[in-house]
């Protein structure tokens, strides 16, 4: 994905799924500033953790979606890029 990874262009809507996980995290300080139980802290740690997941899965798809039309077009093979995306994926957990 590296040689047209300029191509894709973050949308509003995966910005606002950012600011909605950043939401997240500053709730969860206010949790701990407010000594909330370590259960409840946790719960929404999991919470902003698999926003992040999610995020990270669709920006990859979108990536790859861009990457996968572009390569296409320059009559090249899809399977690297493929290939590459999932990797970028198994590396973020």
């Amino acid at each position: 994905m590296s040689d047209v990874k300029n191509k894709y262009e973050y949308t509003q809507e995966t910005k606002n799924r950012l600011k909605r996980v950043e939401g997240q995290v500053r709730g969860v300080l206010k949790m701990m500033e407010e000594d909330k139980e370590c259960k409840d802290v946790i719960t929404q740690l999991s919470a902003a953790r698999s926003a992040i997941d999610r995020a990270i899965g669709y920006i990859v798809a979108k990536n790859l979606e861009t990457c996968i039309k572009e390569a296409e077009k320059g009559g090249e093979s899809a399977e690297e890029l493929i290939n590459e995306a999932v990797s970028m994926i198994v590396k973020s957990r």
